[in-house]
């Protein structure tokens, strides 16, 4: 899977891109990233790729010129999906993420201001993700997001798949506890459960456990069940 993300801060990506998860999954050719800078593709003498929004109002809009240019040159012939990282956007979930795990392409749009100019999301754009419902200073960190939350889902990128089964969000439950060694920490035990080799106990304990979690901290999620 490719990922190509276009912003004006590409520097922002370069501790992100080499950790962890995703820098392995660089160096096992699962997946390849590139980060490009908007400001490369403005034709405006100074490098701006912002104005003033028509109409009046606070703040600057990013202007539409840089973001057509700058999707027409990298995706090329290839098909790609674009997203822009926007809070007035698809809420990012685990449905969602797997979704988009299938695409062979990303081009991901990182906002900033006030936002972009309303023609980037009719003519370039193919779907509006945002993280959640709050506003950053800017579509990078979101993007970022993006990166980490699909990249895990490739197949190949996570050592064990079967650990991706039973995470947070997966059948609409958060995921439930979990313990490690010693069985006795500073006085705090370890469930007798896990400790007992019944596995059909165990799993019937992890199924309570996820309910009474997604219960306490995301009713919303089992309303319907």
């Amino acid at each position: 899977m490719r990922f190509d993300i276009i912003t004006i801060f590409p520097e922002m990506f370069t501790p992100v891109l080499n950790e962890s998860i995703v820098k392995r999954a660089q160096e096992k050719k699962k997946v390849a990233i590139r980060v490009h800078d908007l400001r490369k593709y403005t034709k405006d003498k100074h490098k701006k790729v912002d104005d003033r929004p028509f109409g009046g109002g606070p703040g600057m809009v990013m202007t539409p010129q840089p973001f057509f240019d700058a999707v027409k040159k990298i995706k090329g012939r290839r098909k790609a999906k674009v997203v822009l990282m926007s809070p007035s956007g698809k809420r990012l979930t685990q449905k969602l993420a797997r979704e988009l795990a299938k695409q062979k392409n990303l081009i991901v749009l990182c906002g900033h201001y006030e936002g972009v100019d309303e023609r980037v999301r009719e003519k370039v754009v193919d779907e509006e993700v945002s993280i959640g419902d709050y506003v950053l200073t800017g579509g990078e960190i979101p993007a970022m997001v993006i990166i980490d939350c699909v990249t895990r889902l490739i197949p190949g990128v996570v050592g064990k798949e079967a650990s991706l089964e039973d995470e947070s969000f997966e059948r609409d439950m958060l995921e439930y506890p979990h313990y490690t060694r010693p069985a006795n920490f500073r006085g705090t035990k370890v469930p007798d459960v896990l400790l007992s080799g019944n596995h059909k106990a165990i799993s019937e304990w992890r199924k309570q456990q996820a309910l009474r979690v997604t219960r306490r901290n995301r009713p919303d999620l089992i309303k319907n069940k």
